[in-house]
């Protein structure tokens, strides 16, 4: 499968340990499915170095039935739930102590981050944060978090540079 990162920068060498810590899924690399959303990440990660910054879309391929059949810790969450809400929170207070090389499920972004703090922060009950998370679809984040599995299963085949009046923010 064909999987994208998002930058300001070509990675032909994913580093799984080089970003920031408290993400949704912790420390990793981070690609997605979804092309589109590596096109608005790459612009808002742009957007945020310099003013002439480029948007750079990576392009990998990914053999996950390889990945699966080596007995990997792939954690996939399908959903928006009590276990994903409850995963990423931990990640980003910093306190995720699980041993998944790979974490793919949904982004906590800007139609669900809300919600999320909103739990986090004891302003609303789990049963009202999993009623206001149901009705969003989630976007896909795949995170890498084994550097090992990163050289032997995420291959990089290209670089694209993206105009931004291409992108749908």
């Amino acid at each position: 499968m064909k999987l994208y990162h998002g930058s300001n920068i070509v990675v032909a060498e994913p580093l799984a340990m080089v970003g920031r810590r408290n993400l949704d899924f912790g420390r990793g690399f981070y690609t997605t499915r979804l092309k589109s959303q590596a096109q608005k990440w790459a612009y808002l990660i742009a957007s945020r170095k310099q003013k002439n910054a480029q948007s750079i879309v990576n392009s990998y391929d990914f053999n996950e039935d390889e990945l699966l059949s080596a007995g990997c810790e792939y954690k996939i969450f399908p959903t928006y739930d009590m276990e994903w809400l409850e995963f990423v929170i931990s990640c980003r207070q910093g306190k995720d102590v699980t041993k998944y090389d790979v974490v793919e499920g949904g982004v906590a972004n800007d139609q669900v981050i809300d919600t999320v703090e909103d739990y986090e922060n004891g302003r609303i009950t789990a049963e009202q944060a999993l009623d206001q998370l149901r009705y969003k679809k989630p976007n896909n984040q795949i995170c890498f978090r084994n550097q090992a599995i990163i050289d032997k299963y995420l291959h990089f085949t290209d670089a694209e540079t993206v105009n931004p009046s291409d992108i749908k923010l």
